[in-house]
């Protein structure tokens, strides 16, 4: 598959209002802007979004595995 379709399909999904539902949105950008306020101008920053990078990629990458590519249902 050609990284332009995968990369509009991730958009999609990432921003689709069927995937998720609003409550978790809120909260997810709730999060993210409290994270960005707490450690804005700290040089823990790098250390953390490391780390986070570190643990996500693999977990992202397993799940959409599991769901190949998001096409089938993973039961959770």
């Amino acid at each position: 598959m050609p990284f332009n379709k995968i990369l509009k399909r991730k958009i999609g999904i990432a921003f689709s209002k069927n995937a998720q539902p609003p409550w978790f949105s809120i909260l997810k950008y709730i999060l993210l802007g409290a994270f960005a306020n707490f450690f804005w101008n700290r040089k823990s920053i790098w250390i953390v979004l490391i780390i986070v990078f570190v643990l996500l990629i693999p977990l992202h990458l397993w799940y959409r595995y599991k769901t190949h590519g998001w096409t089938k249902s993973y039961g959770m």
